[in-house]
């Protein structure tokens, strides 16, 4: 069996409430209908933490951030655990990441054998939370409701140069593939930085969102008071008593989100041109590390279990799945053994080292009955959080808070907390014995709380004196570039073109 190439657009904080089957039809994004027209869609994929650095390393492992000790954005990602990239790369692949993952600790590869670009995000233990002191705001990394009043318009962002960078790179490495120098199957993973806040984008594609009608919440701030505890938690976290929030700024905010959906989808079809155009066929995943709240309940960002900020888009355009939508939910901690799976590999090996499950067979009409499992312990939390969404219910726990319990189908927006209903007890027992039987959440806590300590320390001490980085610099050797003197030119002219000449 041939191995097919894999690529793999990840983005950051784009919610899979905005692709109800592929991208809203009233979202500008072509490139992204056209991929949807022929993947299996996911509507109601769900990543293992919402928050970057535990939900990416959750996704390229297929385990739980119980599992992989990457419990917040400052966690070291243990080099010794297995990634959708090491085991690809042990099946003769060559792997290439460009763009983001937010890898922390001194291994900046887990498996690629290439990076192509910096991180934007620290690689350090820097922004470790820290439990012995709930309810601290660490102003200098915390979120804060600054990214919703300062929205608007630029032509150059932070954000912008980076995702700029990695769609030039990415395009470049598929023009590189085309070359044939390297006659094993390749895996490209291009991860981008947006529609993450802040929320601020080009003119020519906030201006495509002028006449929007969804510019507000469908359901508006619910006032801190009538809020869960969790929410208030992440209320207190972002500071929102330091700001006032109008109406146009909650508009602004998310016109530009939407509009940094169009521009990632030109990002994205700039490389897939890249891809057409050099005759090269491989399987294309899309997806996001988490959501974004986006002001409903009047929440922002992430952080929280509801669907706008756990939710994320999936979509999988592979030979061996059929195109159309997939009702059932499903995780991010599936995609290694989907990707191994779709490589054809033997599954035996795959499986011990994942709490996720293949989605190749429901691209085929398969079922699934396993529950998807979510964990969260990082910032504005102050014990850690978990999830599970099991057919049309979402139960919800934390030590510190009352159990929820939301019927999905009958309440999306999970504005009913079911689990003082007495007709929903013998649903609220089974899915409270489903989680007692997968966790416990004191040997749970327990264990953040001490690594959250050893973090401190090693923090602390690594930045007095010498200060040696983890952050990955990518290097280009120009002496092995374009042409040199070393080289044969009519070698160098033939061997650097695509499709040869004749």
């Amino acid at each position: 069996m041939s191995k097919p190439n894999i690529l793999i657009f990840m983005v950051d904080q784009l919610s899979g409430t905005l692709f109800p089957d592929g991208p809203a039809d009233w979202l500008h994004a072509p490139n992204l209908k056209k991929l949807a027209a022929r993947s299996t869609r996911f509507e109601k994929a769900y990543c293992a933490s919402p928050l970057c650095a535990p939900s990416r390393a959750s996704y390229m492992t297929g385990l739980l951030p119980s599992n992989t000790g990457v419990y917040d954005n400052a966690a070291e990602f243990a080099p010794d655990l297995p990634t959708y990239a090491h085991h690809l790369r042990r099946a003769g692949y060559q792997t290439s990441l460009c763009g983001k993952m937010h890898f922390v600790g001194p291994d900046q590869m887990h498996g690629f054998e290439e990076r192509l670009t910096t991180d934007i995000y620290p690689s350090d233990y820097g922004w470790t939370p820290d439990y012995r002191k709930p309810g601290e705001r660490i102003d200098w990394w915390y979120h804060n409701m600054g990214s919703v009043t300062g929205a608007g318009v630029a032509e150059i962002t932070n954000q912008m140069e980076y995702d700029d960078e990695v769609a030039y790179n990415a395009t470049r490495k598929v023009y590189d593939l085309a070359r044939g120098h390297d006659a094993r199957p390749w895996c490209l993973t291009v991860s981008f930085t947006h529609p993450h806040d802040p929320y601020v984008a080009r003119k020519k594609y906030w201006d495509l969102y002028e006449d929007c009608e969804h510019l507000l919440p469908e359901v508006g701030d619910l006032g801190y008071d009538a809020q869960d505890a969790h929410s208030k938690r992440i209320f207190d976290a972002n500071d929102w008593q330091s700001f006032d929030i109008s109406e146009e700024d909650i508009k602004r905010s998310r016109r530009a989100y939407f509009a940094n959906i169009s521009y990632l989808d030109d990002k994205i079809g700039e490389v897939l041109e890249a891809l057409e155009s050099t005759r090269q066929e491989a399987v294309i995943l899309f997806l996001s590390d988490h959501g974004d709240m986006l002001g409903e309940r009047g929440l922002w960002f992430k952080m929280t279990f509801f669907d706008g900020s756990s939710r994320v888009p999936l979509m999988v355009s592979a030979p061996d799945m059929e195109p159309g939508k997939v009702a059932a939910p499903v995780s991010l901690l599936d995609i290694c053994p989907t990707l191994c799976d779709l490589a054809g590999m033997d599954m035996t090996e795959i499986m011990p080292w994942t709490d996720g499950e293949s989605l190749v067979h429901l691209g085929q009409g398969g079922e699934r009955t396993a529950p998807v499992m979510m964990e969260y312990a990082a910032e504005s939390s102050y014990a850690p959080l978990v999830s599970l969404r099991y057919g049309k219910w979402k139960f919800n726990r934390c030590a510190l808070d009352p159990d929820q319990l939301y019927d999905m189908e009958a309440d999306p927006h999970e504005l009913t907390n079911l689990a003082e209903v007495a007709e929903h007890q013998g649903t609220l027992q089974s899915l409270q014995a489903k989680c007692e039987a997968r966790w416990d959440l004191g040997a749970f806590d327990a264990e953040i709380r001490a690594s959250q300590a050893r973090r401190w320390v090693v923090y602390e001490a690594l930045r007095q004196g010498g200060y040696t980085p983890w952050d990955f610099q990518p290097k280009k050797d120009a002496t092995q570039r374009y042409m040199r003197n070393h080289m044969d030119l009519n070698v160098v002219e033939e061997n650097q073109r695509y499709p040869r000449g004749e």
